[in-house]
């Protein structure tokens, strides 16, 4: 069970039971064409559709600001997620925490691997579905000491979240149902994929002049045989 609460202060709860990861949800299909060669380079295999939803358990979703990893091959990464309660569908914040070795192997297997931290406060999406393009997405990492910037950029360069929910369904005009939860697909990574020991993540509405953020650390767990 989630507690989360709107900008304005009415309490949420939600209770997922369907957490879904959207991969490969770039708006310019040359650009995440350019990203799945690069992926393939790297031994991750080319997905076998764009975009492609990754089922993982609903528990991984969480407000904590705390996760534990096996290793220090994972990294965050800022996204947008929605989320389906009451009636409504609500937005927030959230990291798609995932481990990069595992990657390698299976990118379902990877997803799987570590939680979903996501800020409690949360907007209606009915508030931004007209100005969703403008929103933006920025992330900080804490890296060896030093705070710097990891991510940034409109979600403009993502495919409309209107899109991505009709794909999933599989029918126009589909959206989230209560119970449902769903990452929405992230940007490139200032500098370069890496991990990090504090990880910084925002939605912004310029329009609203207002933002969501989160914050988690990460402790690193050994890896023993």
């Amino acid at each position: 069970m989630l507690q989360l609460r709107t900008a304005e202060g009415q309490s949420v709860e939600v209770r997922p039971e369907e957490l879904v990861v959207a991969g490969f949800a770039g708006r310019d299909r040359d650009q995440v064409e350019h990203h799945i060669v690069e992926l393939e380079a790297l031994g991750v295999a080319r997905p076998s559709s764009v975009p492609l939803f990754y089922r993982v358990s609903a528990s991984l979703l969480t407000t904590a600001s705390h996760i534990q990893v096996v290793g220090t091959q994972s990294s965050g990464e800022v996204e947008a997620v929605l989320v389906a309660a009451g009636g409504e569908i609500f937005v927030g914040v959230a990291s798609d925490h995932t481990d990069r070795e595992a990657e390698a192997h299976s990118v379902a297997l990877s997803k799987q691997l570590c939680a979903k931290p996501m800020g409690a406060t949360v907007w209606r999406f009915a508030d931004v579905a007209d100005h969703w393009d403008r929103l933006v997405l920025r992330a900080h990492a804490v890296i060896d000491g030093e705070r710097v910037l990891y991510q940034e950029g409109a979600v403009a360069g993502l495919l409309p979240v209107t899109s991505l929910m009709e794909s999933y369904a599989g029918r126009p005009g589909a959206r989230l149902e209560a119970g449902q939860a769903m990452l929405c697909g992230t940007l490139p990574a200032i500098g370069g994929i890496r991990p990090a020991a504090r990880f910084e993540v925002e939605l912004v509405d310029p329009v609203r002049g207002r933002s969501l953020t989160h914050a988690y650390d990460i402790e690193t767990l050994p890896i023993v045989s």
